[in-house]
This record gives C-alpha cells, structure tokens and sequence, in this order.
C-alpha cells in the first residue's frame, strides 16, 4: 500500500523521537509508544520537544510518537483497539474515553498516579477521566465554554454586564439583552451560536443549558436511558427558549465565521479558541460572561483531549511517569501557550498570566474549578447519544416540533443502550480476562457499537459495518491506518 504524504510524515517523526537510531540499535532501552491526535502544527511541535526532554531525563528510555490525523482518529483507534494494537500511552476525545474503558482496553490510573498530581487536576479533568469510580484519563488542559461580548456595545444599550458565573443573566434576562441590541442593530442580528460549526459543538455548547434548567442529556445515575430526561419539560422548555432566539431572528447564521470579528453581533457563544482573534478584533472592549442559566444555576461545558495508559503497555509505570511528567506546571503551561487552552493543573494556572487571578480569560478556570462544569455523559453510548441530539439540534434550529423531536431522539437513545444492557462491567474492566465484542452499526451515529461476544444482536449487514468505528464510505475499502501499515 503506499503511503499518502501525511502517513510518511507521521511515520518520519516516529522515526525521529526514537533517537534517529537505525534498525536494531535500541538494545537495553526502555521503549514507550505514544499516540496522538495530529492537531495543530504548535501542538505537534510542543509534544514533540516535550517527550524529547522525557528522554533526556531518563537516558535509557526512548519514545516513539504516532500522530494520527484528528478526523479519524477515534476511528482508528478503535480499530487499533480490535486488533490488539494499541499503543503503551494514547491520547483520547474527553467523552470518547468510556468505550474504551468499558471494554477493558484502559489500566487505571488511581494507583499508578501520585495522589498530588491527582489533587492538582482541575475538578473538571477529574470528573472527565472517571468512569464507575476509577480514574482512566488525565488532561494536560481543558475547555473553556462562556459568552464572548462587545463591551461597548453592551454599554450602549444600557445592558448589565454579569460579575460572575453566580451573576448570570437567567433566561428572561437574557432575552430582554436580545431584544435591547436587537433594537440598536441594523439587522436585528445581535447573537452568534456558531452554527457553522460541527454536530459535537452542538452538544458541547448547549447540553449545558438543558442541565441548567433541570434537565440532561440521559438519566445519569440508573439505567432509565434517556426517556422522561431529554425529552422532559424542563428540557423542551430549554430548547424552545433556544428556537426562539433563531426564529425571531436575533441570530446570525455566521456561514464566514466572522459575526463578531465584523462587528454584526454583540454576542457571541465560544469558548477559549476564539480569544486570539476577538482580542486582536475588539482590544480591550473584550468582555469574556458566562453563558445563561435556565434555572437556579449556571451550566458550562468542558473536555478535552486526554491521556490513557492501555492495559498492553509493557511498562504501565513507566508510562505513568511520562503523564506525570507531562502534568509538571511547565510542561503544562507549554501546552496551553501552544493550543490557548486552560491549564489542566492547579499549580499551573497560578502561573498563567492569561488564565491565573484577575487574567483575561479566569473565568474559564472559575467555571471549571468551581463546579459549574458538567462532564458530557460518562457512558460508552455516547458516540449515540451526541449524535442523536445533534440530530436534534439540527431539526429543532429549523423550526421542528421541540417536544417531538426529543422524544424521537430519546426514543433512540433508549434503544441502544437496552440493546447493549445498559453496559453492565464486564471482563478486563473488571481485572478478570480481556472480554471480545461483536459489533452493530449505529445508522444514526455512524458508529460501530460493541457489545460482549454472546449477547443478542450483531453487525446490520450495512456495508459501512466494518470495526474501525466509523463508516467506510466505500464497500471493502477500509480507511483506517496507522502510520504506513493498514489495520
């Protein structure tokens, strides 16, 4: 098979972390494969000085690095996962964690972490990583989730500005800010949603305003799936409130991804990526709120990337010691200067000008290091479940029948967690031998679902049911490899 020019690429730099040694040459060293997603250039460049100065400091180790491109990399994972080929360390997408989790794919990391580096994880990194008690994944940083704003506009239209995230505007509030910058616009365009975006940022971005108002995604804590919670009042309610804001025109579509920066909106729903841009945009007319509560509190989102140590690492300690080492506040810091995002230590923020005390950006860390963070739902059927409300999401922003179209996405949800029992612990997630699977396409998510070999059900016969995970687009043709080598 030959290569295309980003799998050479990939392959060039494992090459290269492994010491520019030739064939054979690695005799006595200690060797640790590490995969990550292949994000931005800044990114790259960081990980790799990074694991660089990891070897420096411990001579007989040396790194081999794949990065794996971010579209498909939950993809090939999970292909790499059938077939017993994952790496010692891996990077996973925050909610994607569970899954693998679930199969047994992941060794815990309670007892391999030093309880003080635990301690220093933000809450909402901890809260991300555990799943059924254990912790399985450790982030370097997370999200940051609020309402970037025009001060100055906001001024004009004699609208007050929240102090906090215990200040936020609640949602009469918030509509009568609309209709105020509304009757100072000329388009009556005053709130970007980043509707241009992908169907996971509809998740990411507006679940949060379904748990303020009481409601969730699914039932959390029993095994009641998601009918009587996403299609609730309390969440119709929610998402009504939402429609609203669409239909009587008070959001611009954003197609150019650039409402705010043009000065057509005064509000705009983002997180901590946007910051470069709307700072060099608006210079300290910038105000960074949190978004609106739909009931007593508010709710942000978070999650990110994180790192997992699989239960083939040869080394299970060692591999540890690379997350500890990559959670050292320097080391932490160099990835938030490299990806803008919001240092995943405690130790580490206090030293971010951007992100530490009276920074432009605090809020973020309030929001994820006082509780007003919610964790995406911690469950293997979550590749469903977000594709099912963005689904939703879709529909109800084109004017569909709320109450129907949660019950009808409920209604799936419900579907593929019974078929899947709920997903009782089995097998390796249990420290007993390593469980297989048998797989079934999930038409709405696009996703392969695992289940323990024996239960009811299997693939659909749909020619896109192959085990990477997603849907091949062509019959026979799977698109998953790793570096040069198809899986």
């Amino acid at each position: 098979m030959k290569a295309s020019p980003l799998n050479a690429w990939i392959v060039g730099v494992t090459w290269l972390l492994a010491g520019c040694t030739g064939p054979g040459d690695d005799a006595g060293y200690r060797e640790l494969s590490v995969w990550a997603h292949a994000g931005r250039e800044s990114e790259r460049v960081t990980l790799e000085a990074q694991l660089r100065r990891f070897e420096a400091r411990h001579a007989d180790v040396r790194i081999r690095l794949t990065f794996i491109p971010e579209g498909s990399y939950n993809g090939q994972v999970q292909a790499a996962a059938l077939a017993g080929r994952l790496p010692d360390v891996l990077e996973l997408d925050g909610p994607y964690l569970y899954s693998y989790a679930w199969q047994g794919r992941l060794r815990a990391l309670d007892d391999l972490l030093d309880e003080r580096i635990q301690d220093d994880l933000l809450p909402s990194l901890i809260a991300q990583g555990t799943w059924r008690d254990r912790l399985f994944g450790v982030g370097t940083f997370d999200s940051g989730l609020g309402l970037w704003a025009d001060g100055r506009a906001l001024s004009e239209a004699g609208v007050r500005v929240p102090e906090g995230p215990d200040d936020a505007w609640d949602d009469g509030e918030f509509r009568r800010v609309l209709r105020a910058l509304a009757r100072r616009s000329g388009t009556g365009r005053v709130l970007d949603l980043k509707l241009n975006y992908t169907d996971e940022w509809f998740t990411y971005a507006f679940s949060p305003l379904i748990q303020s108002a009481g409601a969730d995604l699914v039932h959390r804590e029993d095994r009641r799936g998601a009918s009587g919670m996403l299609d609730s009042p309390r969440a119709v309610r929610a998402m009504r409130e939402i429609q609203d804001w669409i239909t009587s025109g008070y959001v611009d579509p954003n197609l150019d991804d650039a409402a705010f920066v043009q000065g057509r909106v005064a509000l705009a729903w983002g997180g901590h990526w946007n910051y470069p841009a709307y700072r060099a945009a608006l210079g300290d007319d910038l105000l960074l709120l949190p978004l609106p509560r739909f009931g007593p509190r508010m709710v942000t989102g978070q999650g990110s990337w994180q790192w997992a140590v699989t239960r083939e690492a040869r080394d299970p300690d060692l591999a540890a010691s690379l997350l500890a080492f990559l959670l050292e506040p320097e080391e932490v810091l160099e990835m938030s200067r490299a990806n803008g995002a919001v240092p995943g230590t405690r130790r580490a923020v206090q030293r971010s000008p951007e992100y530490g005390p009276g920074g432009p950006l605090h809020l973020f860390v309030r929001q994820l290091d006082e509780g007003y963070a919610v964790p995406r739902p911690r469950t293997p059927a979550y590749p469903v479940i977000t594709a099912a409300f963005a689904r939703a999401f879709r529909d109800i922003r084109h004017g569909a029948p709320v109450e129907e179209t949660l019950a009808r996405a409920a209604g799936h949800i419900d579907r593929e967690m019974a078929v899947n029992r709920f997903y009782p612990v089995v097998g390796a997630a249990e420290d007993s031998d390593e469980p297989t699977f048998t797989w079934r396409h999930d038409r709405v998510s696009g996703w392969n679902v695992g289940r323990p070999s024996g239960r009811e059900g299997g693939p659909c016969g749909a020619p896109c049911c192959r085990p990477e995970g997603r849907p091949t687009g062509e019959q026979g043709r799977p698109r998953v490899t790793v570096g040069d080598r198809p899986l």
